[in-house]
């Protein structure tokens, strides 16, 4: 079940099945790339990332940070930042590009997933100087369940832990050499990633996210809708950091899988806070199609640029 739901999730993306010969090609014609880079130090593949520099250009570069969409299903998909196109992007726009791996919901249950986000995002503020890149810009970008982590982390800014209703998540983790570095982000550009698991199919979905083995269910170790404790502590809307950055948010009308609902709560949480926050409706956009394109990309690179130059 898990592997048909990715497999349908990736086709939705139109990542196609070539992704990592396309990304390692790209990875040997870029004299400035490093490649698996352990940023925990257990050897996990899913704590791996690589480091993308532009290739003209002077550095120390400000950073993106960008979250592959899987459902949470892979610990191993940091390659179609590139296959995607949206790596590419945001190098010609001048940012160093820094794709991350994250463990599975097999591998561990959230919150492990945003524990591996935030222990990327320490590492490479702690290790800048060594690959020229600039920490003083750090912004994070992904799609479907990689918009959720992005989201996520950006919403978390400055939170090591929160209890609720006598439960308690630590979201900072304590993974890796770098625990005394700041993981905050200075920007965040998510694509329709769920934001309130509990009213995905009630809002517009096509699939079923209440079922037992559901992406969110398989993320939270049950059922949605049965543990509404456990889904609200993994809901980006739930936070709200007194740090918060920019948002750009993209989603398109017609996505079958994450309903627009989600990224309009998320927009709506983010203005009754007073932070800044754009809402990019697609129309006809679906689950990637029509939404992960050329102009979209452009506005991306564009959010960014703004907010990198004011760091």
């Amino acid at each position: 079940m898990r592997d048909l739901v990715l497999l349908l999730f990736c086709l939705a993306l139109g990542t196609g099945l070539s992704a990592q010969d396309q990304y390692q090609r790209m990875a040997i014609e870029s004299s400035r790339a490093w490649l698996d880079i352990d940023y925990v130090g257990d050897r996990h593949i899913g704590h791996r990332l690589d480091i993308h520099l532009p290739a003209e250009g002077e550095g120390p570069f400000p950073i993106v940070i960008s979250v592959y969409g899987s459902a949470w299903f892979s610990n191993n998909s940091k390659a179609t930042t590139f296959s995607t196109g949206l790596g590419q992007k945001l190098l010609a726009g001048g940012f160093a590009v820094v794709s991350i791996n994250h463990r599975a919901s097999s591998d561990a249950l959230f919150p492990a997933q945003i524990q591996d986000v935030k222990a990327a995002v320490r590492f490479v503020r702690a290790n800048a100087p060594s690959f020229d890149l600039d920490p003083a810009f750090i912004g994070i970008t992904g799609w479907s369940s990689g918009g959720h982590l992005s989201a996520l982390t950006g919403n978390t800014n400055g939170i090591d832990s929160v209890s609720t209703e006598g439960e308690t998540v630590n979201i900072e983790g304590s993974l890796g050499k770098f625990t005394d570095t700041d993981s905050q982000v200075d920007a965040v550009v998510d694509w329709y990633g769920p934001t309130d698991f509990l009213i995905m199919d009630t809002c517009g979905s096509s699939f079923s996210h209440d079922k037992p083995k559901s992406p969110e269910s398989s993320l939270i170790g049950g059922p949605i809708q049965e543990n509404p404790l456990k889904c609200l502590l993994a809901n980006p809307i739930h936070y709200a950091t007194a740090n918060p950055p920019p948002f750009l948010i993209f989603h398109g009308d017609q996505d079958p899988l994450v309903p627009l609902c989600q990224s309009e709560k998320l927009h709506d949480q983010i203005q009754r806070r007073q932070a800044p926050s754009e809402l990019v409706i697609v129309e006809g956009g679906k689950h990637g199609p029509g939404v992960m394109i050329e102009p979209y990309y452009d506005q991306m690179v564009a959010f960014f640029q703004k907010h990198a130059m004011g760091k």
